[in-house]
């Protein structure tokens, strides 16, 4: 059984919160079956925006790279996205440490 979107973001905001990660929920999408983008600020005009993606071949999720460079094109890319899918959310970390916790165990699904 898959979580809904809406229990994975708060877990996930929650995990952050309690690694001192400032975090915020920028698009609040759909809280059952939204897909969730997560972008990284570094603080210092550089971004990274993640996308989860479904591995056909092996069957897991895996965090991508969606876009990465400077904080502007990386926040163009994200609106790009929210144009194709109103049900998005997007969680926005900054970390200067470049810090995001998704490669942690429990955040890939």
């Amino acid at each position: 059984m898959r979580l809904t979107a809406r229990m994975w973001v708060d877990a996930y905001l929650t995990r952050l919160r309690l690694s001192d990660i400032p975090a915020f929920v920028v698009a609040h999408g759909d809280d059952t079956g939204g897909a969730v983008l997560v972008k990284l600020a570094t603080l210092d005009g550089r971004a990274q925006a993640f996308q989860r993606s479904f591995d056909l071949m092996t069957g897991e999720r895996n965090w991508m790279v969606l876009s990465e460079g400077d904080e502007s094109e990386v926040d163009a890319a994200i609106s790009r996205q929210r144009g194709y899918d109103p049900d998005l959310w997007v969680i926005e970390v900054e970390d200067k440490a470049g810090r995001h916790l998704l490669d942690e165990p429990g955040l890939k699904d």
